[in-house]
């Protein structure tokens, strides 16, 4: 039986081994927390009391002209912060879907049909 050089094995080696692991967002991406656990978590403090003039979590009316500005702007301003909200609600651990599903959470509780990120 004839044996390969060691540096062809080598090379066959890591051919042949599995992919790296994702990197820690791509990962939390492909799951993550839902929009209510980002919502109970991060974003409760002030949509939940309207505190610093935050809509209030339900509130109709107060959603209404941020849910016509439709899902890709809302989810945009929550990416990166208006007035005294800061970007990704204060939490910079929480991925981009994350940050999706809170404002869909939030929005269709006040009458949006914003639709789940996948």
């Amino acid at each position: 039986m004839e044996r390969f050089p060691r540096n062809v094995a080598l090379a066959a080696a890591f051919a042949f081994a599995p992919a790296a692991p994702a990197l820690a967002a791509d990962a939390d991406d492909k799951g993550g927390r839902s929009g209510r656990e980002v919502y109970e978590a991060v974003c409760v403090e002030c949509h939940g009391t309207g505190k610093l003039n935050a809509p209030r979590f339900g509130d109709a009316g107060a959603w209404k002209k941020l849910i016509a500005e439709g899902q890709r702007s809302l989810v945009r301003t929550a990416l990166r912060g208006i007035r005294q909200m800061p970007p990704r609600g204060g939490n910079p651990s929480l991925t981009d879907r994350e940050v999706e599903r809170a404002v869909v959470h939030m929005a269709n509780a006040a009458g949006g049909r914003f639709k789940e990120p996948r």
